[in-house]
């Protein structure tokens, strides 16, 4: 796209916004051109409602999952101080809590979006796992990659090469840049528990129960779910990402 297009791009997805929030609720201001839909018939609820317990899980997220979306759209480094209360207030269930935790602009725009989006409804999962009798294993990323100038840490999709060991072909592995040692240990390390997940049921940590979260980072480390902020904050949240409604959108 031409860059001197993007300001006028904008302003029609801003004209735009406030026609979809009544209709797609907080996934319009979240820019996400699509969502999961509750249509009573292929996705009959969501998820952690849906939840039997009879499939062990693997669940988890990485630390900083919207630093990637917030470069994709421009705002990465320059968030304002009224973007950031704006996404405290549409999709931090407590945005004060949020705003005295992350008084930086750009900590607290990061934060909650990660939050709603991708890190509060993993943990939400793997809870509703366990309350259904079922069996949860949580992981969170917290290795930052060096690709890409090393500004956006343990991004969004950086799992993804790493999982598959994929580390030089394709837009995730642009994440990554030139593999080292560290990058190909840390994919060994990620392929052997997912592989030995699916084989055995247990990718080599604890289940979730005992409280305990997979750490992927520089060195191995199984710790207490480490968002303890977040965790908090969302403990008595009437409902993690929302999704929209088959009834809603009509």
């Amino acid at each position: 796209m031409d860059p001197r297009l993007l300001p006028e791009a904008r302003d029609a997805v801003s004209a735009r916004l406030g026609q979809l929030t009544g209709r797609w609720g907080p996934t319009a201001h979240a820019q996400v051109l699509f969502a999961p839909v509750v249509d009573g018939d292929v996705l009959p609820t969501t998820p952690w409602r849906g939840l039997t317990g009879q499939v062990e899980l693997v669940v988890g997220h990485t630390r900083d999952e919207q630093r990637l979306l917030s470069a994709l759209t421009g705002v990465l480094g320059e968030v304002t101080p009224s973007q950031a209360a704006l996404t405290a207030e549409v999709f931090g269930p407590d945005p004060q809590r949020y705003r005295d935790a992350f008084p930086d602009p750009e900590a607290l725009y990061e934060v909650v979006r990660s939050d709603w989006l991708f890190r509060m409804p993993s943990l939400k999962l793997a809870e509703a796992q366990l309350a259904a009798g079922g069996r949860a294993h949580l992981y969170e990323l917290t290795w930052s990659a060096p690709g890409m100038g090393g500004v956006l840490g343990a991004c969004h999709g950086l799992d993804v090469p790493l999982v598959f060991g994929n580390l030089t072909a394709g837009q995730p592995a642009l994440l990554i840049g030139e593999p080292g040692p560290e990058a190909e240990d840390l994919s060994r390390q990620m392929r052997e528990a997912w592989v030995s997940f699916a084989r055995d049921g247990d990718p080599g940590w604890p289940g979730f129960e005992t409280g305990a979260t997979r750490l992927f980072g520089g060195d191995p480390a199984i710790a207490p779910y480490p968002e303890t902020v977040s965790r908090e904050i969302w403990t008595h949240a009437p409902e993690v990402l929302d999704l929209p409604s088959a009834a809603r959108r009509a």
